[in-house]
């Protein structure tokens, strides 16, 4: 019975976030705004202000003033809502779209060399993927073609050595 209720209670919260992602994409889009140009009136990058709208980013105070500001047209209650911790999940059916499949093949092609690139430069780490900025952008190519430039800016994170008495939570040994 509990298990039914959990079930209920995530498939309700699941239809309530995408009913506000709706209402969300439907006043950027009377806004008449690029997800460049909301970036901008919010002072984050164009991912943040895309995740903000999908729900995949907390809103903060600051930045709910500068959201109402730049789409005038959001309700309160959504507001109020986004500055809740997300749910940071994401569909797995969005990997059968071409752009996320191509996306998910380049890093996997590419992530054993982006790894010993990362521990050649910075050692014995990875790559933050909370404490990460990151950007979508296009430049032109050598014969005018339009490239498409992602950027992930992420701090580095070493592993450390588990030491004994650095341990301030040792586990309970018997």
């Amino acid at each position: 019975m509990l298990r039914a209720s959990v079930v209920g209670r995530r498939a309700a919260s699941t239809l309530a976030l995408a009913a506000r992602t709706e209402r969300l994409l439907a006043a950027k889009a009377a806004s008449g705004k690029s997800f460049d140009q909301l970036a901008s009136d919010l002072g984050t990058t164009n991912t943040y202000a895309a995740q903000l709208l999908l729900g995949q980013a907390k809103l903060t105070d600051a930045t709910a003033s500068k959201l109402k500001e730049a789409l005038p047209g959001l309700d309160d209650a959504d507001l109020r809502s986004m500055g809740t911790c997300p749910d940071r999940s994401y569909d797995p059916f969005v990997f059968q779209d071409p752009v996320a499949y191509r996306l998910k093949e380049a890093v996997c092609h590419n992530a054993r060399s982006i790894k010993m690139i990362i521990n050649e430069q910075c050692g014995d780490g990875i790559m933050s993927a909370i404490d990460m900025y990151l950007d979508v952008g296009t430049v032109k190519g050598r014969q005018g073609e339009r490239r498409v430039v992602v950027t992930m800016n992420g701090k580095f994170l070493p592993f450390v050595e588990q030491r004994a008495e650095d341990n301030s939570c040792p586990a309970p040994h018997e």
